[in-house]
């Protein structure tokens, strides 16, 4: 499975992080009132939001050719990355009517973010024994 993402990594990668990115920065700069009630707590949002940001940096960091520390090291450089995109989307928060910044929002944020990263190594793992038969 993740060879088809490396080989389609342009469609199913990189494109879908661009807009998923957008999505995140666009959601978090609408006030509170324009956002329809999903009926999840805030903090699964932030959690799950940053779960599926992590997967996508990720698999775009290890994926790319271009810069070889970042591609060795994907893991840590996915954390900083998702670490420092939530501290600055909470601070961001701040200017938006009815947002607040929250340290607990930027753990969840965290959280998410790693538990994304553990995801993807469950995945190769599952991936690599799946295709070893």
């Amino acid at each position: 499975m993740l060879e088809v993402l490396r080989n389609y990594k342009i469609w199913l990668v990189y494109t879908p992080l661009g807009l998923y990115w957008l999505l995140i920065f666009t959601l978090t700069t609408l006030p509170t009132t324009s956002i329809p009630d999903v009926g999840i707590g805030d903090k699964i949002s932030h959690f799950l939001a940053y779960f599926g940001l992590s997967i996508l940096v990720n698999l775009t960091f290890q994926f790319q050719d271009k810069y070889q520390k970042l591609k060795n090291k994907h893991h840590l450089f996915t954390i900083i990355t998702v670490a420092v995109y939530g501290l600055f989307d909470e601070l961001h928060q701040l200017l938006i009517p009815g947002r607040f910044c929250a340290f607990d929002d930027w753990v969840a944020n965290i959280l998410g973010g790693v538990t994304g990263i553990l995801f993807l190594i469950l995945l190769k793992k599952f991936d690599a024994a799946y295709f070893s038969k």
